[in-house]
């Protein structure tokens, strides 16, 4: 019974040396009104690993967004997030941000918490959600109108977005160094026939347009514009 017990003390101290933590790698999920009460920490980063349609139907306050079913866009924007720092994921109703969690534990992340039931439990809980999106699309002819005059810089992204909020500051900087260029914000998840239409298809894209010609653009995260 003694070689038993120093055996399986044996490989409880080797796989807390392996990982680092007892509990490295293994899901933890909590209920949607704990959730609730833990995301008001401002500490907390918020993570919607759904689309961006679904996104948009409503979402939690602060939450950033990824599509965990589209691979290369979910491993560009968790780059954004801080591995160091907790992050709280949920989805519709837990599959995908299980496995999103998953994988970000695998990857450095030092504290991945799930909510159980997803957004069908939040709903169930009689939780409010944020952001649900009753606007009209832009039209591409308002659009075109917008560019047709001047400079004007046609920021393509939304709040949503990490590395569209990592470019804030440098988007402003470059605003507070062209004043004579106009802002024109074109929303990631809602103008898709204006993003057809400039053949934008990463968030964030930056487009600067001279009288309706576009004059250069540029994609994803950069020191500069």
């Amino acid at each position: 019974m003694k070689v038993q017990k120093f055996k399986l003390y044996k490989i409880f101290f080797l796989f807390f040396i392996l990982t680092g933590s007892p509990l490295a790698g293994f899901s933890q999920q909590i209920d949607a009104t704990s959730f609730r009460n833990a995301i008001a920490q401002d500490s907390i980063q918020v993570f919607d690993v759904r689309t961006a349609a679904e996104f948009n139907t409503g979402h939690l306050d602060k939450a950033l967004q990824a599509d965990f079913t589209n691979k290369a866009q979910f491993q560009e924007r968790v780059k954004y997030l801080d591995a160091q720092r907790p992050v709280y994921i949920y989805c519709l109703s837990g599959g995908r941000s299980t496995a999103a969690a998953r994988w970000m534990r695998e990857n450095g992340f030092k504290e991945v918490v799930e909510m159980k039931g997803g957004i069908n439990a939040w709903k169930q809980a009689g939780l409010p959600l944020a952001g649900a999106v009753s606007l009209p699309q832009m039209s591409v002819d308002t659009f075109s109108l917008a560019i047709r005059k001047g400079q004007v810089l046609v920021d393509v992204g939304a709040a949503w977005c990490p590395p569209c909020r990592k470019m804030e500051p440098v988007l402003q900087a470059y605003l507070d160094t062209h004043k004579d260029v106009k802002l024109l914000k074109v929303d990631g998840g809602r103008d898709q026939q204006v993003m057809q239409s400039i053949k934008a298809t990463s968030l964030p894209t930056f487009i600067l347009y001279e009288d309706g010609r576009e004059v250069w653009r540029k994609e994803g995260v950069s020191e500069t514009l």
